[in-house]
């Protein structure tokens, strides 16, 4: 991805592409909590911050560079998103933000939660 569209997404609010992380989780069977859980582990976010950011439109950018608490087990994500390995990508609000995409991904296929949050 070059960075003229990193710069389009990182502008994006996210709460623009929070319903397509929903859509995505409820169209192979899981939940919205789910997806709550997952972003709310990634970012340090409780439910009402979670809500507040997407009420308010906050921008990706700031969402990821003002996330509460950004979950130091994240690292242990890997694996390939977009045709791009999440751990090579070296610009950091883009690997946070594939950091999630992969976890969203993995709850689609069916992996067990605890799995997702590499517990």
């Amino acid at each position: 991805m070059n960075s003229k569209n990193n710069a389009r997404l990182y502008a994006m609010a996210f709460g623009s592409v929070y319903p397509a992380y929903v859509a995505k989780a409820e169209r192979k069977g899981r939940t919205k909590a789910e997806v709550d859980e997952i972003i709310c582990w990634l970012t340090g976010h409780t439910e009402a911050s979670l809500a507040a950011v997407i009420a308010d439109r906050t921008s990706f950018a700031d969402f990821i560079a003002h996330a509460p608490a950004l979950n130091p087990a994240r690292a242990l994500i890997t694996g390939v998103v977009c045709g791009v390995r999440v751990e090579e990508i070296e610009e950091q609000p883009m690997r946070e933000i594939r950091y999630l995409d992969k976890l969203v991904d993995e709850l689609a296929k069916g992996k067990a939660m605890g799995k997702i949050l590499r517990g």
